[in-house]
């Protein structure tokens, strides 16, 4: 675990959960001015600080650009045998020091260390993904030309240039390094904006980069407000891969538009997870627990829905209030507590808001429903509802948090047009003991993806596969050939041999071209060319 310093710097009272000469090095890889205006950033876990940071402005967002411009030309010239080499030393490298990762994870955000392992397990994964199949998502392409065999047509992929990553705080290390990964692999350089609260993870990520032999300046590193130093990065980026809520993912789809720049977002969610009359109930709970609490429900794919068929409702109710009063909640840095905290009293606010909102209006609490300052200052029970109506906050609205809803239903189409019945479209889930039947429900939601006996783990995890949203929850998508096509510009060079197009011939008029032309495409359709 990382040491306990006081920094006199800072706080001569204060305690601090990193070393403050570790985070000066971190804080060194940031491009920011000297005399640059600094961030004091604190841990969830006690309210403490952690470290204080340069915040870069939008100059300096210019100059991180300018530089990884002039990286790029070299990196993009590196073979893909040498950049794969890169991301599986760096695939090493996150597994033989997940310690310190797991400390800056757990202190940045305030999850358990089970959940911040998580992370380290998945960025992981990702690395090897695309090491391992990249050269074959990036491999050209040989569609049939217009006249076979002398029109020859061959696809490349070439990298957009400078991809600009703008993460949020609920996955430290995932959704700062994982997006950048499949970019970095197609010959892209990165300016990277991780949000503010867990900055230390991005920046240790970094660190084991160029460990790994990423060439210095192809990840650049600013930090900063999203209102400013987050929108320097979306105005002067390449393509633009944003993650967080869907009002700011609007702000940043319509400034990358009217800059004719590509974009993929991901957004917000208000999931749900249906339980089926013939679901295994006791294995429903328990993945529910899961599906609802894990990050503290700070996690966009999370179930904030419980869809219960009323054949089985009583029964998995009654065990699903008996896990969660049972669950274990906590702040350590070690293995053992369930549950974690929220990030801050922002989540907090949002969280009472919303519960308060709905015990007023007379929804009632089965579980949970207080904040647990005993425990840490933004800590707040797992909470379930039942008798939520569409005049609750929490009925359409993302709360982003411990707080899930429970609604009984009579049959799959009525759980299927509840499951819809929300401008979101992110993830759901279907439980059932025949997988045929939960295929032909799920292919009714209208979801990015939806997860057959588990909450969102099998989905997202594998990495071979889309993930991404529908509706107001996002445009594009991670993960497997199109999470690396994205960041990548098609060019199609055609070159015509032997002879010349008929059209062009001496002597030849419209009409003969005209009638040529015409019996080649009945020919073609009759050979079955395509």
């Amino acid at each position: 675990m990382a040491d306990v310093i006081a920094d006199p710097e800072l706080d001569p009272t204060a305690t601090y959960a990193v070393d403050p000469s570790r985070a000066r090095r971190l804080a060194s890889r940031v491009v920011a001015s000297p005399g640059a205006e600094q961030h004091v950033s604190h841990t969830p876990m006690t309210g403490a600080p952690l470290a204080s940071l340069p915040v870069s402005s939008p100059q300096d967002v210019s100059v991180a650009v300018a530089t990884a411009r002039t990286a790029q030309r070299a990196w993009a010239r590196t073979s893909l045998a040498g950049r794969a080499a890169v991301l599986l030393r760096f695939h090493d490298l996150v597994l033989t020091r997940q310690m310190e990762l797991l400390d800056l994870i757990q202190l940045e955000s305030g999850k358990t260390r089970h959940d911040a392992f998580a992370e380290i397990a998945d960025t992981a994964n990702t690395a090897r993904h695309y090491a391992r199949r990249a050269p074959s998502y990036l491999r050209d392409e040989h569609p049939m030309g217009v006249f076979p065999i002398v029109t020859q047509t061959v696809v490349s992929h070439l990298p957009k240039g400078v991809v600009g990553i703008v993460s949020p705080w609920n996955f430290p290390l995932i959704l700062a390094i994982t997006d950048a990964l499949p970019a970095l692999m197609a010959g892209n350089a990165v300016v990277l904006r991780p949000d503010q609260q867990t900055s230390l993870t991005a920046l240790a990520a970094h660190e084991l980069l160029i460990d790994a032999g990423l060439p210095e300046g192809v990840l650049q590193v600013v930090l900063g407000p999203g209102s400013t130093t987050g929108q320097a990065v979306v105005d002067q980026a390449d393509y633009v891969c944003y993650t967080g809520s869907t009002p700011t993912g609007r702000t940043v789809g319509v400034a990358a538009a009217q800059r004719l720049v590509g974009f993929s977002l991901e957004l917000g969610g208000k999931n749900s997870m249906y339980v089926a009359a013939d679901a295994d109930v006791p294995k429903a709970v328990a993945g529910a627990l899961r599906a609802c609490f894990n990050g503290a429900g700070q996690v966009c794919i999370s179930a904030e829905r419980l869809l219960v068929h009323r054949d089985v409702y009583g029964e998995f109710v009654t065990s699903f209030v008996e896990a969660v009063e049972a669950m274990r909640l906590g702040t350590s840095l070690e293995y053992g507590p369930e549950m974690g905290s929220l990030v801050g009293q922002a989540q907090l606010d949002t969280v009472t808001r919303h519960v308060d909102d709905a015990r007023a209006k007379g929804a009632i609490v089965l579980a949970g429903g207080r904040a647990r300052p005993d425990i840490g200052p933004f800590v707040y029970e797992p909470t379930v509802l039942s008798g939520v109506t569409p005049d609750m906050e929490c009925r359409d609205g993302e709360t982003f948090g411990p707080v899930v809803s429970l609604y009984e239903v009579d049959s799959d189409d009525r759980a299927v047009e509840l499951a819809n019945d929300t401008e979101y479209g992110l993830n759901a889930s279907v439980w059932s003991r025949d997988v045929r039947r939960a295929r032909r429900i799920a292919s009714r939601i209208r979801t990015g993806t939806v997860n057959i006996n588990d909450g969102f783990i099998p989905a997202w995890a594998s990495t071979g596969a889309p993930m991404g949203g529908m509706k107001a929850s996002g445009i594009g998508r991670r993960h497997g050939r199109e999470g690396i096509l994205k960041y990548t510009e098609s060019q199609n060079v055609t070159a015509q041999h032997v002879i010349a197009p008929l059209a062009t011939l001496p002597g030849v008029s419209q009409e003969t071209y005209t009638k040529g032309l015409t019996l080649a495409l009945r020919a073609m359709k009759g050979l079955g060319l395509r």
